[in-house]
């Protein structure tokens, strides 16, 4: 009778020490199939094909959303004012804005109250209003609208809520003159906020004074 259990454990030993055969459709070896990780969301981040698929969306990918965005707020280029047409910039805000040579030293000083983003955007509405193409108008008025209307912007620019509706409400097709009201809200802005405080800024009488030596040399 102990000889008959032990024969029976030794065949039940035998029997949990052999290898489990492989089920239907399931890998031999007990290695994960070279595609696995293609059908399903795994650990293995690294699978060849998706890599493949990463580069090749990349190829496609139009011209880079951080490029365009980036030619919204190059600085102009000016040639350096003269010192009649900085003088001019105390008679009125207008003045200022025509030239780009006045609104990169209004940038400029923007940058120092960290408002800069009042002028960008002010900026980028004059752009818009160029365009003809309904395609390039989305496009930058998405950008735009990204930028200095989002309430998650870093840069967004302070606007009252009716504004902001009518905004909100035209974005689904918007036109080069969809953010005019805001533009105008930006523009009163920095006339009765920003500007006073350039007319005395140390920036602006530096500016003055190096170009008065300047035509005083010449």
């Amino acid at each position: 009778m102990g000889s008959e259990r032990m024969e029976v454990r030794k065949r039940q030993m035998a029997a949990s020490a052999k290898p489990a055969s492989p089920g239907p459709g399931q890998p031999r070896g007990g290695s994960r199939g070279s595609n696995a990780c293609c059908f399903c969301w795994c650990c293995c981040c690294s699978c060849s094909c998706l890599t493949v698929r990463s580069q090749e969306e990349q190829r496609l990918r139009p011209a880079s959303y951080e490029l365009r965005r980036a030619d919204l707020l190059t600085c102009e280029e000016s040639p350096s004012p003269t010192l009649e047409e900085a003088s001019a910039w105390a008679r009125s805000f207008e003045q200022l804005m025509l030239t780009a040579a006045g609104r990169n030293a209004f940038r400029e000083f923007l940058r120092t109250e960290f408002s800069e983003e009042n002028l960008l955007f002010w900026m980028a509405c004059e752009e818009l209003k160029k365009e003809v193409n309904k395609t390039i108008i989305e496009e930058k008025a998405r950008i735009i609208y990204e930028d200095y209307i989002s309430i998650l912007s870093p840069k967004e620019v302070s606007l009252d809520s009716r504004v902001r509706e009518l905004i909100d409400r035209n974005m689904a097709e918007p036109s080069p003159h969809i953010f005019d009201d805001a533009q105008l809200q930006i523009y009163t802005l920095m006339h009765r906020d920003s500007y006073p405080r350039f007319l005395s800024s140390t920036l602006y009488k530096d500016l003055l004074r190096a170009l008065s030596e300047r035509s005083v040399e010449a």
